[in-house]
């Protein structure tokens, strides 16, 4: 049934809640502190695990896929409701983890674009060829 795919949904929402806190306590910082990252990863674990064992349904599926579909709208409503405020009165701790994120994405989307792309040619004696078909390039004899 499509609810347990809700109720994963909510099952992690909480656990995203609760380490966001913990993890806000540590740091020093009056507020939740990535617990809606937090939840969205672990939803993608628990789907991943639950795939891999072979315990998905198809209305948990549904369910899950929803929930994604709302990804988006969830997330403003959740961070809108975090105290922004008493986050930024903890401290420096705000800004250096806001910019270890940022450093962190962009340095996942650099690995992410060099995972997928081809490795380059090792070269022939008539140099490297850039794009195209190597069958096409044209030849020491066709040259003026």
């Amino acid at each position: 049934m499509t609810i347990y795919g809700v109720a994963l949904l909510a099952v992690c929402t909480l656990l995203g809640a609760i380490l966001g806190d913990l993890l806000g306590q540590a740091l020093g910082v009056k507020a939740n502190v990535g617990g809606v990252g937090i939840a969205m990863l672990i939803l993608i674990a628990a789907r991943y695990w639950l795939t891999r064992t072979g315990a998905v349904s198809h209305g948990l599926k549904l369910g899950v896929e929803f929930w994604a579909l709302m990804y988006i709208p969830i997330v403003v409503a959740m961070a809108a409701q975090q105290n922004v405020v008493a986050a930024v009165k903890g401290g420096p701790v705000v800004l250096i983890a806001g910019l270890a994120t940022v450093g962190l994405c962009f340095a996942c989307v650099a690995l992410l674009g060099r995972i997928g792309r081809p490795r380059a040619n090792s070269g022939s004696a008539q140099g490297d060829i850039i794009s195209g078909d190597p069958d096409d390039a044209p030849r020491a004899k066709d040259r003026p």
